[in-house]
């Protein structure tokens, strides 16, 4: 993939080697651009009473909270191989070597990135610790979670231990801020690609248990409304 290197804003620090260049998308507003390349257009309907339910959850536990407990700025990764499940990994930098939160969740790449393709991906993640015995939990250490992909049940999302090959995934993209691109399968050694997108996101904890990642928009130019929200129902 080609690009002209003056259109929209470089939001990549210079010097990235170990990803290739040649398929780095160096702008905001190349994303949707590249998920459209990538993968066919798909027209998937939303199931509305998966939506309602989805509404009704966030509503309860987010939207209605009269205060957060805490908000910080972390780096936030989702990454998969083409043919894989899609991963979302949490650090305090895009640096460091221990990871918050690395979470694989219920959908393939394919499918997360033909969500994607609307402008809003919101993912709602629920516990319900009655029936699993999670009260005792803080609510990221919990291993299981119920998902939701834009108003549809779509499987459990797992928490697990960063790999060896999931930490060389976040080696290769440590110089990378803020973008999205794909990694080859040459640089990975492996068979397949790697596609993957790269922000800050807003760490918000409404409470012990309901906590949310809000994707920031850095120039106002991404057009991607991009939530992942925990909560532990009773």
């Amino acid at each position: 993939m080609s690009y002209d290197p003056t259109v929209g804003s470089t939001n990549i620090v210079n010097g990235v080697t170990t990803v290739d260049c040649q398929k780095q998308v160096r702008s905001w507003r190349l994303l949707r651009s590249l998920m459209e390349l990538l993968i066919p257009r798909c027209n998937c309907i939303s199931l509305e009473e998966h939506r309602i339910e989805e509404e009704n959850y966030l509503h309860r536990y987010f939207y209605s909270q009269p205060t957060f407990i805490s908000s910080t700025v972390v780096t936030g990764t989702i990454f998969g191989y083409r043919r894989g499940k899609v991963s979302f990994c949490t650090q305090t930098n895009s640096k460091s070597t221990n990871p918050i939160l690395l979470l694989e969740l219920a959908v393939p790449t394919a499918i997360l990135a033909r969500e994607m393709q609307g402008g809003i991906l919101r993912i709602t993640l629920e516990s319900i610790a009655a029936k699993n015995g999670m009260d005792s939990y803080t609510l990221l250490s919990i291993p299981v979670w119920t998902m939701c992909c834009n108003g549809r049940k779509v499987g459990f999302a797992v928490k697990r231990t960063p790999s060896k090959a999931d930490m060389n995934v976040l080696g290769l993209m440590g110089s990378v801020i803020v973008g999205a691109g794909i990694i080859s399968a040459k640089e990975l050694n492996c068979d397949d690609e790697l596609m993957y997108l790269r922000a800050n996101f807003e760490r918000v904890r409404s409470s012990s248990n309901s906590e949310s990642f809000h994707l920031i928009d850095p120039d106002g130019n991404i057009g991607q409304e991009l939530g992942i929200f925990f909560f532990r129902s009773r």
